[in-house]
C-alpha cells in the first residue's frame, strides 16, 4: 500500500466520495469505529481484560468528530467513557458538530476545555483514566502544535512515560498523534508520543519514516470504505508500507498435497567456536519459516554443539582455522563447498562466522561465484566493509543485504549518523549501485529494491532490540525465497521483515518486551503467518 502526502489523503477521501458516492459522514462513522475496534482487540490483547475508564480528548475539526465516534461506540463496552472538547460547542462545524449532537442525545455530558485553568481542573479525571484517546489534531495541521494544545501534549507525554505514576494512561491516536506532520518534515512544536496510532485508509509517510515516526507507537492501518485502487491513482510516491495486502497474491496457504520438496532446500553459512549460537538460531528460523530442508555448513569444530541443537536440520563440516573459524579453501573447488551449492535453493550467509581474514575471504570468493539467491548479514557483510563494490561483481542476479545501521555505514563509507538522517535515500542509493535488495534495519526497517521502489516495515517492538534478532532474521529470509522463489525478491523480503515484526508482537503479548528472546521470536513465526493469512482472509 502506498504511503501518502497529507493533500494526497485529502484527495482520496474527496473522490471516495464524489466518484464512489460514500458520504462523509460514512467515513467518519467508519474512522471511528475502527479506532474504537482496534483499540479493544489490542487492548486485551495486552492486557487480558478491557479497560474500566477511557477518556477522549477532542478538538474542533474532523479528528474530533471522530473522538465523538470513537466515545460513542465505546459507550457500554467499557466501565466509564468521559469526554473532553478543547473548544467552544459552537465552533463544530458539519461531520463534527453532528457527531458532538449525537453523543448529548445518548444523555452524555462533555468537559469544555478553553483555557489553562480549566485544564488544570480536568486534570485529575484524565490522569485517572486507563486509556486516553487522542482526537485533538489531525494530518491536515499546519504549523506546530501550539498555545493549550501544546501544553496538553506535552503534559500527557510526560505523564505517560512516568514510571513512578500509579497507572500511566495508555494513549491511543484518532488517525495520527496530535502535532506530527504528515509530509515527513520535522514537527514544528510537541509531538504526542502514543502507544498505538490508528490511521485511516492508507499510512501517512511522516508516520513511517519521519523524525518523530517512533511518536505513533504500534500503528494499525484500518480500511473505511475507500478502494484500494483509489490509494495507488492518487498517490504519487514511491513509498510503500507494508502491510497484509502486499502479501495477498504470494501462495502463503499450503495444498493438503504438499510435500518438503515444493519448499526448497536452505543452505545456512553460520556459526564458529563461541558464536554457535547464531547458527541455532539462523537454522531455527528456516525450520520455521517454511524451508522444505535446512543445511547448516559451519566449521569442523562447532559442528557438534549445532548439530545437537535442532533435530531437524543437517550439519556439513567447513575447513576450519585454529580459532575456530572458517578456513580460506577454495570455495569453489570441486568436491568442496562448490558441491555443497548443488541442489540448494537459497544461501543465507554471514551469522556467527567471525571477521577472520580467512573467513573473510571466503565469504567474498563464495558471495562472488555463488549462482542462487543469497542473503548476506552480519559478518557476512564485514567481509566487504571497504570494498562494498564487490558485492555488484557476483553471478547471483539476486542478493539480499541485511545491515543495521552501522554495518551499512562500515559498507558505504558513510558515518551511523549520516545513514539514521536519511534511511530511505541511502538504502535507496546503494540498492542501486549494488544491484540488490537491501534491508536498513532499525525502527522502522526500510527494504529498498534497485528499480527505486521502497517498503516500510512497522511491525516489531524492542524486544527484537537483542542479539540474535538478526540471525532469525536471516534464517526466515532464506526460507521465505526458497519457498516462493526469487521472482518478486523486493515483497518477498518485505514479508520476512512483517513477519518477524509481527512474531515479536506476537510473543510480547505473553512477557514484557524487555525478556524476549530471539529464539521465541523464531518459534512465533508460524503463528505470525497465520495470524497474517487470518486477517487476509477477514478482509476478504
Amino acid at each position: 500500500m502506498k504511503a501518502l502526502t497529507a493533500a494526497e489523503m485529502q484527495e482520496v477521501d474527496r473522490l471516495t466520495t464524489v466518484r464512489f458516492g460514500i458520504p462523509s459522514h460514512k467515513l467518519m462513522e467508519a474512522a471511528g469505529k475502527s479506532v474504537a475496534e482496534s483499540f479493544l482487540e489490542k487492548y486485551s490483547e495486552r492486557n487480558g481484560r478491557l479497560p474500566g475508564r477511557v477518556c477522549v480528548l477532542c478538538g474542533k475539526g474532523n479528528n474530533g468528530g471522530d473522538g465523538f465516534v470513537v466515545a460513542r461506540q465505546l459507550k457500554g463496552r467499557v466501565g466509564q467513557v468521559s469526554v473532553y472538547l478543547f473548544a467552544e460547542p459552537s465552533e463544530l462545524r458539519g461531520d463534527a458538530g453532528a457527531n458532538f449532537q449525537r453523543w448529548q442525545e445518548l444523555g452524555e455530558s462533555v468537559t469544555v476545555v478553553r483555557t489553562e485553568q480549566d485544564w488544570e481542573r480536568a486534570w485529575s479525571g484524565v490522569a485517572g483514566s486507563e486509556v486516553i484517546v487522542d482526537a485533538l489534531l489531525g494530518t491536515g495541521i499546519r504549523g506546530g502544535a501550539s498555545g493549550l494544545l501544546a501544553q496538553v501534549i506535552e503534559n500527557l507525554n510526560r505523564y505517560s512515560q512516568d514510571a513512578k505514576a500509579a497507572s500511566p494512561g495508555w494513549i491511543v491516536a484518532v488517525d495520527t498523534p496530535s502535532g506530527l506532520p504528515s509530509d515527513g518534515e520535522a514537527a514544528r512544536g510537541p509531538v504526542l508520543r502514543a502507544h498505538l496510532t490508528v490511521t485511516f485508509t492508507a499510512p501517512k509517510i511522516g508516520q513511517i519514516v519521519s523524525r518523530d515516526a517512533g511518536n505513533c507507537g504500534a500503528l494499525v492501518v484500518r480500511e473505511i470504505g475507500t478502494p484500494a485502487a483509489l490509494i495507488e491513482e492518487v498517490g504519487k510516491g514511491k513509498l510503500r508500507w507494508a502491510g497484509p495486502d502486499e502479501f495477498a497474491e504470494l501462495p502463503l496457504q499450503r495444498a493438503a498435497d504438499a510435500h518438503k520438496g515444493l519448499y526448497g532446500h536452505v543452505l545456512i553459512v553460520a556459526g564458529s567456536v563461541g558464536k554457535t549460537g547464531a547458527a541455532v538460531l539462523c537454522g531455527q528460523a528456516a525450520l520455521r519459516g517454511g524451508a522444505g530442508l535446512v543445511t547448516i555448513a559451519t566449521p569442523q569444530p562447532a559442528l557438534p554443539v549445532i548439530a545437537a541443537a535442532q533435530a531437524e536440520y543437517m550439519t556439513e563440516a567447513l575447513p576450519s582455522t585454529p580459532s575456530g573459524k572458517i578456513a580460506a579453501a577454495e570455495p569453489e573447488r570441486p568436491g568442496g563447498f562448490a558441491a555443497l551449492l548443488h541442489g540448494m535453493t537459497a544461501l543465507g550467509m554471514g551469522p556467527g562466522v567471525g571477521t577472520h581474514p580467512e573467513t573473510q575471504e571466503f565469504v567474498r570468493k563464495v558471495v562472488g561465484n555463488a549462482d542462487l539467491p543469497i542473503v548476506l548479514d552480519a559478518d557476512g557483510l564485514n567481509a566487504f566493509a571497504g570494498q562494498a563494490e564487490a558485492l555488484a561483481e557476483r553471478k547471483s542476479r539476486y542478493l539480499v543485504v541485511t545491515p543495521h545501521p552501522g554495518e551499512m555505514a562500515r559498507l558505504c563509507g558513510r558515518t551511523t549518523q549520516q545513514v539514521q538522517a536519511d534511511r530511505i535515500q541511502v538504502a535507496s542509493e546503494f540498492a542501486g549501485k549494488w544491484n540488490a535488495v537491501v534491508l536498513l534495519k532499525g525502527f522502522h526497517t526500510v527494504i529498498a529494491a534497485p528499480n527505486g521502489d521502497v517498503y516500510v516495515n512497522t511491525t516489531g517492538n524492542a524486544g527484537l532490540a537483542k542479539g540474535g534478532s538478526g540471525d532469525v532474521l536471516t534464517g526466515l529470509l532464506a526460507a521465505l525465497i526458497a519457498q516462493f522463489g526469487a521472482g518478486d525478491l523486493h515483497r518477498i523480503v518485505a514479508l520476512g521483515a512483517y513477519l518477524h515484526g509481527r512474531a515479536a508482537e506476537l510473543v510480547s503479548g505473553r512477557v514484557d518486551e524487555s525478556g524476549i528472546l530471539a529464539g521465541e521470536v523464531a518459534q512465533a513465526v508460524p503463528q505470525a503467518r497465520r495470524a497474517l493469512l487470518q486477517e487476509l482472509q477477514a478482509r476478504g
